[in-house]
């Protein structure tokens, strides 16, 4: 008799950059207005963005905006969601600029978000944030998705690492995924993480797309994860490359 497969779930996490296609360096300069104003090339690549997204079970976003002048009022969360078929969807606002700009996180999931809880994070400056979510599927241990864009000096970052390691929800598999600025050494060495078994799963470079030398987009998970088929996809939908995994769900 066949063994019936557990079921899992597939994840990706992408920093899409407010949907600007970025493919060297000099594009930061020469790109820069798409920062303040709309562009038909930025919702074009939106689109592309939800092609890959809509292969996935859930999909972590961050730097995206959740609807102003540079993206004539689309939140890009909803946006990408509707695109890929996604019925449920979060969007949290880390760095209110007005009018200007609305930076955000989100997650977008085939399976329904509960708990949902958006988190200020500590730091020099204020504008970081996390989103956390549970899925909780029948006869299964529940998920604990944590997605973030961490700051990009070390200090602030370990503050936020610790925050975070305290938001670990231990009756679940745990996941902490997103742009956290920062190599595999710093998160193996940093002492919360460790106390509570988070680990990375891969150590291949993010970033900058074109040209990766830099791991600095990740997905961690608790030790009760059971992770398979990590990859960093060479999608170049943005100045970070997309990471994704899939998880089996224990049964309970």
């Amino acid at each position: 008799m066949q063994a019936i497969a557990a079921p899992e779930l597939s994840i990706l996490t992408l920093n899409i950059q407010v949907g600007m296609p970025t493919n060297d360096y000099r594009h930061y300069v020469t790109g820069a207005w798409r920062h303040v104003l709309p562009s038909k090339s930025a919702r074009h690549n939106l689109d592309r963005i939800a092609e890959l997204a809509s292969q996935y079970d859930v999909v972590a976003l961050q730097e995206a905006d959740a609807g102003s002048l540079r993206t004539s009022q689309i939140n890009q969360v909803e946006y990408l969601a509707r695109r890929a078929g996604f019925t449920h969807w979060r969007a949290a606002v880390n760095r209110n600029l007005g009018p200007l700009a609305q930076h955000a996180i989100g997650l977008m999931s085939r399976h329904p978000l509960t708990d949902v809880h958006h988190h200020p994070l500590p730091g020099r400056f204020p504008g970081r944030g996390a989103l956390e979510a549970h899925i909780r599927e029948p006869g299964h241990a529940p998920v604990h998705l944590m997605v973030a864009h961490l700051a990009l000096g070390r200090m602030s970052r370990t503050r936020q690492l610790s925050y975070l390691a305290g938001l670990a929800d231990p009756k679940a598999d745990t996941l902490l995924v997103g742009d956290f600025n920062c190599e595999p050494i710093e998160l193996a060495e940093h002492p919360e993480l460790r106390k509570i078994g988070f680990r990375p799963v891969h150590q291949a470079p993010t970033y900058p797309s074109w040209r990766p030398v830099r791991s600095i987009d990740h997905m961690l998970v608790s030790p009760s994860v059971d992770s398979y088929d990590t990859q960093v996809l060479d999608n170049r939908l943005s100045d970070h490359l997309p990471v994704s995994t899939r998880i089996r769900l224990r049964s309970t």
